[in-house]
């Protein structure tokens, strides 16, 4: 575990930035930190409010494994409280962020476990250009100094399990549950679906 430790503390700071590193490479680290994982949930949002019965069902897939991804990484944080870099004084911090437990990445998981669920669902051209967001989400972040590179690769790696244990569930309450949005949806959104400005 401190052969571990050290080599995750190494990387860091061969990826941290510091005060001399380029402020276009900052400003552009923390668009991807900060803001990139809005797209999630406008794409799933986009997803159901026109696309067919398959891309809700889709974006029904996703929102449940991002839920559960991030239901156990709580779980791991509250059963292993590893502290981020700068809780221990290590490196250059440029966005503020709370000194909760650091492993794994809330940010990375919320993105790799969005990218395998488009892939297991068959979109695995969306799967890669998201994969390769998750990627560049986790350099950012441990670039700007709220994460380690180990912290990143957990968020990368436990999702595939995360996206596992959903597709083991969805046929037990998947499909009664879309059924159940759908006709949630339909009752609440009426109007606007009858104007014709989102779909049935």
């Amino acid at each position: 575990m401190f052969v571990l430790e050290s080599v995750n503390q190494a990387l860091f700071l061969s990826i941290n930035a510091s005060p001399a590193s380029p402020l276009l490479a900052i400003k552009l680290a923390i668009f991807l930190a900060k803001y990139l994982v809005l797209l999630i949930p406008l794409l799933l949002l986009g997803m159901w409010l026109w696309g067919e019965q398959p891309q809700r069902e889709r974006a029904l897939r996703v929102l449940l494994s991002v839920g559960l991804a991030l239901l156990c990484n709580q779980l791991i944080g509250m059963l292993w409280d590893h502290p981020r870099p700068f809780a221990i004084g290590l490196g250059y911090r440029f966005i503020d962020h709370a000194a909760d437990p650091s492993f794994p990445s809330d940010h990375t998981t919320i993105f790799a476990t969005t990218a395998y669920a488009f892939w297991l669902a068959g979109k695995a051209s969306l799967g890669r250009i998201l994969l390769l967001l998750t990627v560049l989400v986790g350099w950012s972040r441990v670039y700007l100094g709220v994460h380690w590179p180990l912290d990143i690769l957990g968020g990368l790696l436990l999702p595939l399990l995360y996206s596992r244990l959903l597709a083991l569930a969805w046929p037990a309450c998947g499909p009664r549950l879309l059924q159940s949005l759908n006709e949630a949806y339909r009752l609440l959104l009426a109007k606007p679906i009858a104007l014709g400005w989102i779909k049935a």
